[in-house]
């Protein structure tokens, strides 16, 4: 059984298919990351679910996503079914007790959990240009805009922001050109209706303020358990690169925001990202790079990162590499890709000499799997195969009308349900734009109007011509900037230049907030 440094995955078997050994998983080595893979229907879900019921009870926050609505249950007590008990019984799980485990749930379109937020420039111009799926030229144009942001200190915070700032780059394209590369009209336009499309697909409900506080997904409960922050991620899926970018955001914010701890007794918190194929499919080399030097570098910040995917085949070799717990359920080798998926999860396991890895790995019946775990010095246990044990919460989702009361009984109920609007890019823009409309109208009217008042070299003094004589000519236009346009610039670009020295980009192009 499980102690209070470990955590009770199952029972391993014998070839007889007797009863052999409790299989568990170390708590000091929660953050050397994980991985969970099987086909569909063959027990991934109920594995996630006990592993996340087993950190919430060792004191460590969880965050995970809800693809289908059934790991909504764990914040319900379990019942006693035939099968449950059964299987408690076969891994030798007593007492088997059910308990309901405190859930906090997160909804991206605020309609089944508290919503959800990022702003513009923590999302940074790498996750946003993977979001957009932008061209090379494209995402030079987006590091552009941010980078003019910084320097002009423009916030963005929502859609409209950098709708507004791409609009104003457009007008300026050859002035930007200059400074930083060509910048073309129909490229930004591109970008713009790209904007238009992401807002139609609900991704204007992610973007804005309050964003997400770390600290919220972070929580623990008076009695010491960890809360489960349980993403509904139903519809999310619709928009797959959405959901595959905010969970790479949180990720790197996490990374950004804790403090280095080494290797703790457990860890600060657990990130488990199902469906993890849908954050390689298509990515650039750049991207996957940058979330192997995330997965190496956030294990030291105490953060424990498991993968869930139908075949290790959907994570980059460097990738995987880093994932020392595994729990492999059963695949299918009907094709010649599932076959070399089937031989690349055999190859990744320390062999066991009682059994044929890849010939077991395709007859596992569901909730039964391969277990290899980090044990003493972080070396990797000899594969086992294992029954997984049943959960103690409720198995499958929960009522509409449930979810509605732990909503409204939250701990973070009422701080995140008003969106706030404060002066951003798209109002100082908007101001900046009024300001010369007013200025031009004000230089039309001291033009043609009546008054001949002037200042002594400021121009607009010439003299009146003589009777019946011609007056001088206008003098040409100067491409010189007069003594208080260069005041004013001067002032503009030392407030420019100290918001852009105050701001420091991160590992993935977020925002690196001061601690």
């Amino acid at each position: 059984m499980a102690d209070d440094t470990s955590i009770f995955i199952g029972a391993s078997r014998k070839s007889d298919d007797s009863y052999q050994r409790p299989e568990q998983l170390l708590l000091q080595y929660g953050n050397r990351h994980g991985l969970v893979t099987g086909a569909t229907g063959t027990g991934k879900t109920v594995t996630l679910q006990i592993l996340a019921e087993g950190f919430s009870n060792a004191g460590v926050p969880v965050f995970c996503a809800d693809i289908k609505g059934d790991l909504s249950g764990i914040a319900m007590m379990g019942t006693a079914q035939d099968f449950l008990v059964k299987r408690a019984a076969q891994v030798k799980l007593d007492p088997y007790d059910f308990q309901e485990f405190p859930v906090i749930f997160w909804d991206l379109f605020g309609e089944q959990g508290h919503p959800i937020r990022a702003t513009i420039s923590e999302m940074g111009p790498l996750l946003l240009s993977r979001l957009m799926n932008l061209t090379d030229a494209q995402e030079g144009i987006m590091n552009i805009a941010f980078r003019i942001a910084d320097e002009e200190g423009l916030l963005l915070l929502d859609l409209k922001d950098l709708q507004a700032l791409l609009a104003n780059i457009a007008e300026r394209a050859e002035e930007i050109s200059a400074r930083y590369g060509n910048v073309t009209k129909p490229s930004v336009g591109a970008i713009q209706r790209t904007l238009l499309v992401l807002e139609q697909q609900g991704a204007a409900n992610f973007f804005g303020e309050p964003a997400l506080r770390i600290s919220d997904i972070m929580r623990t409960t008076r009695d010491g358990r960890g809360a489960v922050s349980v993403l509904a991620a139903d519809k999310l899926m619709m928009n797959p690169r959405l959901y595959a970018t905010f969970l790479l955001w949180l990720m790197s914010e996490l990374f950004e925001e804790l403090p280095e701890v080494g290797d703790p007794d457990q860890p600060k918190l657990v990130f488990f990202f199902d469906e993890a194929h849908l954050l390689f499919d298509e990515a650039p080399k750049v991207l996957i790079d940058r979330v192997e030097q995330v997965v190496r570098l956030i294990r030291s910040k105490g953060v424990g990162v498991y993968f869930v995917t139908q075949n290790p085949l959907d994570i980059p070799e460097k990738v995987l590499a880093q994932l020392g717990n595994r729990v492999q359920h059963a695949l299918r080798a009907y094709t010649p890709r599932e076959q070399q998926a089937v031989r690349t999860a055999a190859e990744t396991f320390r062999p066991n000499p009682d059994f044929d890895c890849a010939t077991t790995i395709t007859q596992l019946a569901t909730g039964e799997a391969l277990v290899s775990t980090l044990e003493a010095k972080g070396v990797p246990s000899m594969v086992q195969r294992t029954l997984i044990r049943p959960p103690s919460s409720r198995l499958g989702p929960i009522t509409p009308a449930e979810r509605q009361k732990l909503i409204a009984e939250s701990p973070v109920t009422g701080q995140y349900d008003q969106v706030i609007d404060r002066e951003s890019a798209f109002e100082m823009l908007q101001k900046k734009a009024k300001d010369a409309q007013d200025a031009e109208q004000q230089a039309q009217q001291a033009g043609t109007g009546g008054s001949r008042w002037t200042i002594p070299g400021f121009g607009n003094d010439d003299p009146a011509p003589p009777s019946g004589g011609r007056r001088a000519p206008a003098p040409r236009p100067s491409n010189r900037q007069t003594v208080a346009e260069a005041a004013i610039k001067s002032v503009v670009r030392s407030v420019g230049s100290s918001v852009g020295r105050a701001i420091v980009r991160g590992i993935l192009g977020s925002l690196s907030r001061g601690r």
